[in-house]
């Protein structure tokens, strides 16, 4: 059976309209008793989502209708989620989307992205042309292992890119056309899956080792052949894998890892838009991380990196920051540290108490990369705000379930004391008397951004000061309004702008570095501006 041009077209989520194809297309495309007579705008499309989004009594089904109404209608679909941010983010992403991931399998719809299965060592470059995009400029790529603090999901984690590729488009632009999600599918060691007769992945445990690193590097190797302007993103790879990844490619190709970097970047925004509120300087600071992982050092490299332009040296600056995972303090007399871990383990007594390590060492601020959640407890909270008068309490770890604390807690066992931000969205807090709205410290203000300038400069690489100018381009756009009621990010609702503007700083420095391919603008926000995707139908 053959379908007509015009159910072709509509099939066609990039080129359909739905109820929005005029009455003259409808005869020129065959459309023409396909779809009921009358004729939308697009700002009713939108409405009429809305309404649908309204009648659902869950955060998973607006989900999974969005996920639909992105394979059907993708201007539709970033149209809506472009009307109002704030309130769409959290449900195409997270929290939202750590559900959807595991429940990925059962909930399998529509095709999208490139599954890579470890099988098919030798081919990939073949398989990888099967896509019909010849410009890609952003390929998100996840194999599954560590997806938020969820753990290991296989190609269920396949939500992730999805999700951060649309959330590259919708909060700054990056054109959908040029975005393409892959999962490597290399195995699961989760028992769950392996049993479950609708797992869609291969059934095997994890491979490792020389022929998971060779996989790695065909696929490297395949991106570059066929897209050679290509960005890759490397997203929820367990430590083990992700470290060594990023070392291996981060000199050689236009690379760069979100859960390192860009969770770096997003912390390190959020610590200049708290000392904007303190007062201090970022080299009177010490931090106390909860996690040790690439995350955590992730963090703690990036700060160290800052602090030296302030004029540390990058051991005294590396010394101002101290980690803490579940065998306790991170100190020299440990035989379980990680080569990546060793800068940031100094001379301390062992101690498995965080409140006992937060008492000697006095951190100014505590950062929670654990995923294990409530570690931010009474105790520690109250211990951080008599050391303090304005303690930082960043529990970053998502998604809402796996938070260190809630904003709630932080501010009443503070007293109202406590900067506070974290990775999933919480709602404002009263305190006596007092209204204190809660940042989400989410790299959605990073990586959509450096996207976007890297698209605008065509970067041969991605560097560790081009986050520090993210960074520094993010915290100085939060005004005073939102600093006074504890706010230390933009408001989500202005994301769009927020993002262009960002994207303009990253922008200005790959150009003054020699880093771009592309010329350079007269004005390059200008330029930004006028390369950023807008939903809207062809005239």
């Amino acid at each position: 059976m053959t379908s007509t041009p015009g159910l072709s077209l509509l099939h066609d989520p990039v080129q359909n309209r739905g109820t929005a194809f005029s009455t003259n297309e409808r005869s020129q495309y065959g459309l023409e008793g396909l779809l009921p007579i009358g004729v939308d705008t697009l700002d009713l499309q939108v409405a009429r989502i809305h309404l649908q989004l309204a009648a659902l009594d869950n955060d998973l089904q607006k989900y999974l209708l969005l996920s639909d109404l992105q394979s059907r209608n993708q201007t539709l679909f970033f149209a809506v989620i472009m009307s109002d941010p704030a309130t769409f983010m959290p449900l195409v992403y997270t929290p939202t989307v750590g559900e959807a991931c595991q429940k990925f399998d059962h909930f399998y719809r529509a095709a999208r992205g490139i599954y890579l299965p470890i099988t098919a060592k030798g081919r990939l470059k073949e398989l990888l042309a099967h896509w019909p995009q010849q410009d890609i400029r952003f390929i998100v790529v996840t194999d599954g292992e560590r997806i938020l603090g969820l753990g290991d999901l296989g190609v269920n984690g396949m939500g992730i890119p999805v999700g951060k590729l649309a959330l590259y488009t919708a909060v700054a632009g990056v054109p959908p056309q040029l975005t393409l999600p892959i999962t490597l599918d290399v195995g699961t060691n989760n028992p769950q899956y392996l049993e479950d007769p609708l797992y869609l992945g291969l059934r095997q445990q994890r491979v490792r080792g020389a022929e998971y690193d060779a996989f790695i590097e065909e696929f490297v190797q395949a991106v570059q052949a066929l897209y050679p302007k290509c960005c890759l993103q490397w997203e929820d790879f367990a430590n083990i894998n992700a470290v060594p990844i990023l070392a291996r490619y981060r000199d050689k190709i236009c690379t760069y890892n979100d859960d390192i970097q860009g969770t770096a970047a997003v912390a390190l925004a959020g610590i200049y838009g708290a000392l904007r509120i303190s007062g201090q300087k970022l080299t009177d600071q010490r931090f106390l991380f909860m996690g040790a992982g690439s995350a955590g050092t992730g963090i703690a490299e990036l700060i160290s990196e800052a602090m030296v332009l302030e004029g540390l040296s990058i051991d005294e600056a590396r010394a101002r920051c101290w980690l803490f995972d579940v065998n306790g303090l991170l100190e020299d007399t440990r035989t379980d540290i990680a080569d990546f871990q060793k800068p940031f383990t100094h001379t301390h007594a062992p101690t498995r108490s965080f409140v006992e390590a937060i008492e000697s060492i006095k951190p100014t601020a505590i950062i929670g990369v654990s995923t294990v959640p409530k570690l931010f407890n009474q105790p520690v909270i109250e211990a951080m705000s008599r050391l303090n008068a304005r303690p930082i309490i960043f529990p970053y770890s998502n998604p809402t379930s796996r938070s260190e604390c809630t904003a709630e807690e932080a501010y009443r066992w503070s007293n109202g004391q406590a900067i506070f931000a974290s990775g999933s969205p919480f709602e404002p807090v009263a305190i006596n008397g007092r209204k204190f709205v809660p940042g989400q410290g989410n790299n959605v203000y990073i990586f959509p951004a450096m996207g976007m300038a890297v698209l605008a400069t065509e970067a041969t690489r991605v560097t560790q000061a081009m986050f520090i100018v993210a960074a520094k381009a993010v915290a100085e756009q939060v005004t005073q309004a939102s600093l006074d009621v504890g706010l230390i990010y933009p408001p989500q609702s202005q994301i769009l702008d927020a993002s262009l503007r960002t994207a303009a700083k990253i922008a200005e420095y790959v150009f003054d570095q020699n880093l771009a391919r592309a010329s350079r603008p007269a004005n390059i926000e200008s330029h930004i501006r006028a390369l950023a995707f807008k939903p809207t139908y062809p005239a």
